[in-house]
């Protein structure tokens, strides 16, 4: 669990990312759960787009994904999602 203010750091780094992942009609399948678990092993911190065609909203996304991959929702505003998990073996966020 991150604090409030290691949410607002990690927000504030968040906001120069482009979203890499996209999510849309399909929801979320194995695939995708796949991917986005081997992007915050390498990177910490994504952004995922949810399209407009998809379900659910951004926040319901955010909440499932994270709730799946082990990993602390961020952010959840507009059709964008931000997600953090600490990585295993290379460790690039030092959260204060």
């Amino acid at each position: 669990m991150i604090t409030s203010k290691q949410r607002a750091y990690l927000r504030g780094l968040a906001n120069t990312l482009p979203a890499l992942y996209q999510l849309g009609k399909g929801g979320v399948d194995t695939a995708l759960i796949k991917t986005l678990s081997e992007a915050l092993e390498a990177k910490e911190l994504i952004k995922v787009h949810v399209l407009e065609n998809a379900e659910k909203s951004a926040k319901e996304y955010c909440n499932e994904v994270a709730e799946l991959l082990g990993a602390e929702p961020v952010q959840a505003i507009g059709n964008k999602f931000v997600l953090y998990r600490e990585s295993e073996n290379k460790k690039k966020i030092e959260l204060k």
